[in-house]
């Protein structure tokens, strides 16, 4: 039957169809020379009289195409048929065929166990919802040829016409070859024209004498790792060479279509494999390839057509390339031309492999209704000009600058990118990027519009790879427009972050430049995007919430340590509150380099999704389905930080399908866990803007620590991300701090670390988001020990809100007296921190004396601070020394501290020693100011009442309201809020006062609605009252009371509400007043595991409402701590910390073995004998667990 040009007919009885969709064609491949290349089929249906046309003008061969022996043909319309006779060619139709059949790549990964590989014939059938496409034979793969090979993903493609949504793969092999058994992990199916990605895992054996025996399975797509996005379209694309010598090449020939504003396709290779690119581009051949890409709109503004100059005389003289597409509305379709007819060559011409080529004629054929083909050509008017780019890479002059390396670049514009061009030939220099140099490059290019920034890279090659690149000027030649890069910054595997792939942003851009991982992350939980399984099935209807604000979760997960505990799934989240109101998916993603959550690790997480509210129950679970990803749990802690609180779910359960009870998501009840109290935050957007200095820039470490009325913050780091804090560069991004505001100050510290450790600082803005409060932040200087007139690491400003400062600055004298006592004196270094109103001033090396020999027996040492911020009033200072010198114990009789601004001095009494062999060997003391003890509390004092109304139509009352006050000590009388002046209407804030005995802390309040002059209650009515807010007049405490509640009207005061503080402000006067010394009993329990123990110097610091402690060494003389199973007890003294809030436990890893796993730590206030317990149950040590050496422990109630 093979003959060229033959014509068979057959005449076939069946029952009738009625209108023919779709046909199936096929040969078994059993004799030789089974090859058959089908033109086209054609059917007359005699009844009807009818006839339909199936083209095909394909092989139906093992060896050629796509070694199918299958096809699935469509009918297409006569007229286009027809045109074909007319002109005597065939083939056109791919188009019209494509976009009515579905192209399936099966991506097929074989298991990485031993033998996993096999050479049997492996075939598949797809099922869908409509059909299936019946056996195909994964004979013809595109990347290897001997295929199924242990570890290999193979790649194979399938078409078929209208499946409808695949539901199963069956796969199997016919058990021939030798060692026949093959070990399948999974199979991926991705439709373009679709827009979906689907996985089908299977992770099992098709082996006779593996696990069950089969050698066919049926697979099912993994629901959570079905990725979707935008459905690509069929592009038809004929590529013209030139009929002169030498045209055709060999080399892999790549295409890039671009739409409007940019909008461009992926980089396309047009050959799969050396094969295809020997049959292709010939000289006077005409190639046509369909393709899907990515829509790009209705113009194609330009492409791109290069390659990559592999192969012998890879040289090529592209004459034209046509781009055929359907028409989206009506039948028919639009050609775009694009004319070339250069050379893309490294020895003719200018030497370039890549061009831009823009459209100089539309065709369109328009099917009309009487069915027939009605072709117009129009010329394209407006089409982009060619532009010729100078590019200017200036390399910087310091040592090792220059570079060998193949560098690359991409430069991108508002109309489009230029794809990535090699800088080959340096038109002033032969040696390319020496340092200092000046190098110029010419790129053409199409118009790209307004140039807003550029990629560079090189390829690391050469000895000497590192390049430090100083800038880039790009000139537009033709409208001579001059863009400028700062860039300052090095490209090495070796320095900084070790990247050699950079993006830089022109000079003074404004646009998005998106470095922020929260931005990014809140706009895709706004979106509610999930980037997989977004179409989520919703089962159950939940309940249909207003989008609540976006809010930070922290998420830590630990696996178990048991055989298999670990898993490679991807890990999500989902939190549950009340009435079902869940956030999005939260994915877990692990951090670059991390492959899997591994047995005994701990990991962390933060994600941002919806506030629930009061959460209820979250839901674990990973996309795993094969035996390969079973996890084991250990605990899930949650933590939300706005709200003060984590949770912890001791989980200790398999999520795996066949471990336990196979389920690979669990829901945890809150019920279950135990719920600790931590720092409360509130989310501000931090703007850091950089100077335009050179080099101003750093890749340093930048610390902040924020100060506000109501507290301080921990040093918190600034993370780099790449390509923050650059020169003439503002990175916005948000930090979590915690409830202190107003801000008063800030202080930014740098370590002076990295290749580039010098900083200038230009300002910082803060935006609490909540309440939209701003407040500007100004330095304007060098954060350096080498550059700058200050040249420090360190520097504090002052808050600035609607152009005041917050804190004014002042010079701090600071007198320390030396006691009169033998041995007094000390030559050890003396350090100071001074702690008030608005923060501290961070540690102060006392240096500077008046007297040249510092703090000897009875001697008054005086030291100045000048351009300090004031503290306004003092309460305490730290005061330690280094313990270095000979005889180094001191003793401390007072500290003076004088304000100059103020005219203050603060008296601070010590009369103690500091030293290891005397008194109780501390060598850090805490004084508390004796100037704040003339505070005399009387029993009586005056309480401020303020309540709010809520804002609603039928919140208010006319009638009058009474409030108790419940205290720890005592509870006051009921104070009736009388309704005289139109109190109580919606929306106001209404405030009273009361003289009262003093209560204490008000733990909480009855609220009541009286009518008045105790009438009766005709109809009922309700005040709707949102906040309480009581403060108690002579110290200045604030408690709060968030209500929100109807309080229904009474006639007596029997009936009323009662409501609990949700937040108090201790005011600086009452904290002031509790800094009394206090012994502190710290008991330390090591746990009793393998290897718990460690000799590393291990130190506390504590936190209570009055303040902190500082870093404390916990020490005994002549004793071996913190062993296994032991309990080890310390005695600190310290000023009184109030309730303890948490405990930070660290050591320095100084010893061999100094990983350390810690069980608990109890700390007793022996003035008061309160305990409070932290538990940790958590290892310190560098390779276990999160690899961290400090934890952070909260109390459990």
């Amino acid at each position: 039957m093979q003959k060229r040009w033959k014509e068979d007919v057959f005449i076939v009885t069946a029952v009738d169809l009625g209108p023919l969709k779709k046909l199936r064609i096929r040969h078994d491949n059993s004799e030789s020379y089974s090859s058959w290349y089908l033109d086209r089929v054609e059917i007359v249906d005699t009844k009807e009289d009818t006839t339909y046309y199936f083209p095909c003008n394909r092989w139906l061969a093992v060896d050629e195409d796509d070694g199918q022996i299958a096809r699935e043909l469509v009918p297409v319309d006569e007229a286009f048929m027809r045109k074909d006779d007319d002109e005597g060619t065939s083939g056109t139709l791919g188009l019209e065929q494509k976009s009515m059949s579905t192209t399936y790549t099966l991506k097929i990964k074989t298991g990485e166990k031993k033998y996993a590989g096999t050479d049997a014939n492996v075939f598949a059938i797809l099922f869908g919802e409509n059909d299936d496409t019946g056996i195909i034979n994964l004979k013809a793969c595109k990347n290897y040829k001997n295929k199924f090979e242990q570890g290999m993903i193979n790649e194979f493609t399938v078409e078929a016409v209208d499946l409808g949504d695949l539901v199963k793969v069956r796969i199997g092999h016919d058990n021939s070859g030798g060692s026949p058994g093959w070990f399948l992990d999974w199979i991926d199916i991705e439709a373009p024209s679709q827009g979906q990605r689907m996985r089908f895992p299977c992770g099992r054996w098709l082996d006779k004498g593996e696990d069950d025996g089969a050698t066919v399975r049926d697979l099912y797509p993994a629901d959570l790792q079905t990725e979707f996005y935008t459905p690509f379209v069929p592009y038809e694309i004929k590529i013209y060479t030139t009929d002169v010598f030498g045209a055709g090449t060999d080399a892999d020939v790549f295409i890039v279509l671009y739409g409007r504003k940019g909008l461009c396709t992926q980089q396309k290779h047009l050959c799969v494999n050396k094969r295809e690119r020997r049959l292709c581009f010939e000289r006077g051949a005409e190639d046509m390839f369909i393709v899907e890409l990515e829509d790009i709109g209705d113009v194609i503004e330009k492409i791109r057509i290069g390659h990559d100059n592999s192969g012998t005389n890879p040289g090529w003289h592209l004459d034209r390339v046509e781009i055929r597409r359907q028409l989206r509305k009506g039948k028919g379709s639009e050609t775009t031309i694009f004319p070339c007819e250069r050379w893309l060559a490294k020895s003719e011409d200018d030497g370039e492999t890549v061009r831009e080529l823009v459209p100089s004629d539309i065709i369109t054929q328009k099917l009309l209704r009487d069915g027939t083909l009605k072709t117009t050509e129009t010329e394209v008017e407006d089409a982009l000009e060619t532009h010729t780019y100078t590019v200017s890479v200036r390399t910087g002059d310091m040592y090792g600058a220059g570079t060998d390396a193949n560098v690359f670049l991409t430069i991108y514009g508002d109309l489009g990118d230029t794809g990535e061009r090699k800088l080959a030939k340096s038109e002033n220099n032969k040696n390319k990027f020496e340092r200092g140099e000046v190098d110029k490059f010419n790129i053409e290019a199409v118009d790209l519009g307004q140039v807003f920034k550029i990629r560079l890279r090189h390829d690391n090659s050469m000895i000497g790879a590192d390049w430090y690149l100083d800038q880039v000027e790009v000139l537009d030649v033709e409208t001579e427009e001059v863009y400028m890069f700062l860039c300052e910054r090095w490209l090495s595997t070796k320095k900084e972050d070790k990247r050699i792939d950079r993006t830089f942003y022109v000079k003074g851009y404004e646009g998005e430049r998106s470095s922020d991982p929260y931005s990014k992350m809140i706009a895709q939980a706004k979106l509610g995007v999930d980037k997989n399984a977004n179409k989520k099935k919703k089962k159950k209807k939940a309940a249909v919430v207003e989008e609540g604000p976006i809010i930070p979760y922290h998420f830590t997960l630990s696996t178990g340590i048991e055989r298999d505990a670990s898993t490679t799934a991807r890990v999500y989240v989902i939190i549950i509150g009340p009435n079902d109101v869940e956030t999005d998916r939260l994915w877990l993603d692990l951090p670059e380099g991390k492959k899997s959550f591994t047995a005994g690790s701990m990991e962390h997480f933060v994600c941002y999704g919806t506030d629930v509210g009061e959460i209820k129950r979250v839901e674990l679970g990973h996309n795993g389905v094969t035996p390969e990803s079973c996890w084991l749990v250990d605990e899930l802690s949650v933590a939300v930080p706005t709200k003060g609180i984590k949770y912890i779910f001791p989980c200790k359960c398999w999520l795996a399908k066949d471990r336990g009870d196979g389920l690979t998501a669990r829901l945890f009840n809150v019920l279950d866990s135990s719920t600790i109290n931590i720092i409360r935050k509130v989310v501000y957007s931090v703007t850091v803007a950089t100077g335009d200095i050179q080099y101003a820039g750093t890749d340093t470490n930048i610390f902040l620590t924020v100060f506000g009325a109501n507290g301080s913050t921990e040093e918190m780091l600034l993370p780099k991300n790449e390509d923050r804090f650059e020169r003439g560069q503002e990175d916005t991004f948000t930090l979590e701090i915690d409830d202190i505001a107003p801000l008063k100050k800030i202080r930014v510290r740098i370590d002076g670390t990295g290749s580039r450790p010098d900083w200038f600082l230009d300002r910082i803005l803060m935006r609490n988001l909540t309440t939209e409060e701003e407040y500007l932040f100004t330095y304007e200087n060098w954060l350096s020990k080498t550059k700058g007139p200050k040249r420090t690491k360190v520097c504090e400003l002052a808050a600035v809100v609607d152009d005041e400062e917050m804190v004014e600055k002042t010079t701090y004298i600071i007198q320390v007296q030396t006691s009169d006592v033998a041995g007094a004196g000390t030559d050890a270094n003396v350090f100071l921190i001074v702690f008030g109103e608005y923060g501290d001033t961070g540690t102060l090396p006392l240096k500077e004396s008046t007297n040249r020999n510092k703090f000897e027996r009875k001697m008054k040492d005086v030291f100045r601070f000048p351009d300090m911020l004031s503290l306004g009033e003092l309460s305490k200072v730290r005061v330690w020394h280094d313990n270095k010198g000979p005889a180094p114990g001191w003793h401390l009789e007072y500290i003076d501290v004088k304000d100059e601004a103020l005219d203050n001095t603060f008296r601070f009494p010590c009369d103690r020693w500091l030293a290891k062999n005397e008194d109780d060997g501390q060598i850090m003391r805490e004084l508390a100011c004796a100037n704040n003890d003339f505070v005399d509390l009387s029993d009586k004092t005056k309480y401020e009442i303020a309540t709010t109304t809520a804002n609603t139509d039928d919140a208010s009352t006319t009638e009058n309201v009474w409030i108790l006050l419940e205290g720890r000590k005592a509870r006051s009388k009921e104070f009736v809020l009388e309704n005289k002046k139109k109190k109580f209407l919606s929306g106001a804030t209404d405030t009273f006062e009361f003289s009262s005995k003093h209560v204490g802390e008000i733990a909480s309040i009855c609220v009541g609605h009286i009518t008045k002059d105790g009438k009766k209650v005709k109809n009922e009515a309700f005040w709707h009252v949102m906040e309480v807010v009581v403060t108690e007049k002579e110290l200045g405490n604030k408690y709060f009371f968030h209500c929100d509640a109807q309080i229904p009207l009474a006639a007596k005061k029997d009936q009323f509400q009662t409501f609990e503080c949700y937040k108090s402000i201790e005011s600086f006067a009452s904290k002031v007043r509790n800094l009394v010394p206090v012994k502190y009993e710290i008991i330390v329990i090591t746990g009793d595991v393998k290897a718990a123990g460690t000799d590393a110097n291990v130190f506390i610091t504590m936190y209570g409402v009055n303040g902190d402690s500082g870093k404390r060494h916990l020490r005994q003389k002549f004793r071996n701590l913190f062993e296994r199973g032991r309990t080890d007890r310390f005695v600190l003294e310290m000023l009184d910390l109030g309730e303890l809030l948490r405990v930070k436990v660290e050591h320095d890893g100084t010893s061999p073995n100094s990983g350390w796993y810690l069980e608990c730590i109890e700390v007793t206030n022996t003035a008061n004998s309160v305990t409070t317990i932290f538990h940790c149950g958590k290892w310190l040590h560098t390779a276990k667990a999160d690899g961290q050496i400090q934890r952070v422990l909260y109390p459990r109630y």
